[in-house]
């Protein structure tokens, strides 16, 4: 009987690891999902759409589709029309998740950022977007 309980116990324990993991990366395929998204709606030059996923707080600070893909294109010209996106870790940091993405733009240049990502009652948005100094090259 306790040979039976502790490999239910160590059954137990090898199997919710697994599920954690499950769940990250699905939740990492719908995150890739949105920021896929809205870098498509970027190079199709439709800042209407690119807007629809960023997050509620974004979407008040910035006010307008407009003023919001004017600051995405002079101030991320990377993703306002890259040539390559690659997505790397999903991370949670201090209780909020970040998608790290490499971007090559369209002079080559390869950069690093990070996305923070809220769910909301429409899916996940994107909440911010830091551009990460360093080698991107060795990420």
């Amino acid at each position: 009987m306790r040979k039976l309980m502790l490999t239910s116990i160590c059954v137990a324990v090898m199997a919710f690891p697994a599920v954690g993991r499950s769940q990250e990366t699905s939740g990492q395929g719908a995150i890739t999902g949105v920021i896929a998204s809205q870098i498509d709606a970027f190079l199709r030059q439709d800042v209407d759409a690119a807007f629809e996923f960023a997050s509620p707080n974004i979407r008040g600070l910035f006010g307008s589709s407009e003023r919001f893909g004017a600051m995405v294109q002079s101030g991320y010209p990377m993703v306002w029309q890259p040539q390559e996106v690659r997505y790397l870790a999903l991370r949670n940091v201090a209780g909020r998740l970040w998608q790290r993405v490499m971007i090559t733009d369209a002079e080559g240049r390869v950069h690093l950022l990070d996305y923070q990502m809220v769910e909301t009652g429409k899916g996940w948005k994107i909440n911010a977007v830091q551009l990460l100094t360093g080698d991107a090259e060795a990420a």
